[in-house]
């Protein structure tokens, strides 16, 4: 049993001592409105249009709570925000909020983040033009890759997909039979990678996100596109970063796909600071689960969120007023 594990059992065991006090600090308050910044990602990304849903629907709900969504990079720098108090709030990807919490690089220390959900799936996607050369990540030697914009998540999967295959420049111990050229790994956001594919300047993309993207549901109307199967990288990434990796699938029919193909899944967490008051952290996932269709319709098609997922939070520990709602209403 990991840490977290233990710190989520023991918190979820307090009782009905915290639930009272949980209780005092709900909706029903006369108390001032409690204002949360929330570090989402770029204008026009997944993460911010899920920001801007969660601040609708908040202030739908008429709790004494407000979201102010936060344009950033994405995951890694929403970590950073997190740690240095600039924001209460963050979405990001699995894997870098447990490297976070570890004091693992990029992040020099251990970050006091908590969860408050596991929210919904990323899935990887490696997409190049359907008539070029590339057709497996080893076919990426030497070549230039759109990997994700500087501090996001992609920027992340990407190297670590890259490095599993030994095309990774970053790697400080490559492997033992790699004797392939590290790809030119570009750091470009979603919206450059597409135009950037478009014309031919990078001979494949990297995108982590729900499905169907947009842009890349856009891209594949006007370009044929191959989707590269992942899968099989699922198993090192594991044994060398844990199990916030997952096989997924992406299905026969998005994007034009006329069968699945197998890649890499990775969870994207609703983050808090742990200074958070209890309340307003509960009245904030009564919110999440009362319009989770309406948030996740934002970002990805055909998901769902259900407790025994939400608390899917590996290494990170839940904050104590998630721990206190999903009990209080879960059990």
């Amino acid at each position: 049993m990991t840490s977290a594990e233990v710190t989520r059992r023991r918190v979820m065991g307090l009782g009905l001592g915290v639930l009272a006090g949980v209780s005092a600090g709900c909706s029903g308050d006369s108390g001032p409105v409690r204002r949360l910044r929330l570090a989402t990602g770029p204008e026009g990304g997944p993460y911010n249009a899920f920001g801007q849903a969660l601040a609708r629907a908040v202030a739908a709900s008429g709790r004494r709570i407000e979201i102010v969504p936060v344009s950033t990079s994405a995951s890694v720098d929403n970590l950073r925000k997190l740690d240095d108090g600039s924001v209460e709030l963050a979405l990001a990807m699995a894997d870098v909020a447990e490297d976070a919490v570890l004091g693992r690089e990029p992040f020099p220390r251990a970050t006091a983040a908590t969860a408050l959900a596991r929210v919904y799936v990323n899935y990887t996607h490696l997409l190049v033009p359907a008539d070029g050369p590339v057709r497996s990540v080893r076919d990426l030697a030497g070549r230039p890759v759109a990997a994700g914009a500087a501090g996001s998540g992609v920027q992340v999967v990407a190297e670590r997909v890259l490095r599993a295959a030994g095309l990774s420049g970053a790697s400080p111990s490559p492997s033992p039979s790699a004797t392939a050229a590290p790809a030119d790994e570009r750091q470009l956001g979603l919206a450059a990678s597409v135009s950037a594919l478009r014309e031919g300047s990078v001979d494949a993309l990297f995108w982590s996100g729900g499905v169907p993207t947009p842009a890349l549901a856009d891209l594949a109307r006007e370009l044929p596109l191959r989707f590269l199967p992942l899968d099989a990288h699922v198993g090192a990434l594991r044994e060398r970063h844990g199990p916030v990796y997952t096989a997924v699938t992406l299905p026969a029919g998005v994007y034009g796909l006329t069968e699945p193909v197998g890649t890499i899944g990775v969870g994207n967490y609703l983050l808090a600071r742990a200074d958070v008051p209890q309340g307003a952290a509960r009245d904030l996932l009564q919110v999440v689960f009362e319009r989770w269709r309406d948030l996740l319709r934002e970002v990805t098609a055909g998901a769902r969120l259900e407790p025994r997922f939400a608390i899917s939070t590996g290494e990170v520990p839940l904050h104590p007023g998630a721990a206190a709602h999903y009990r209080a209403v879960y059990g």
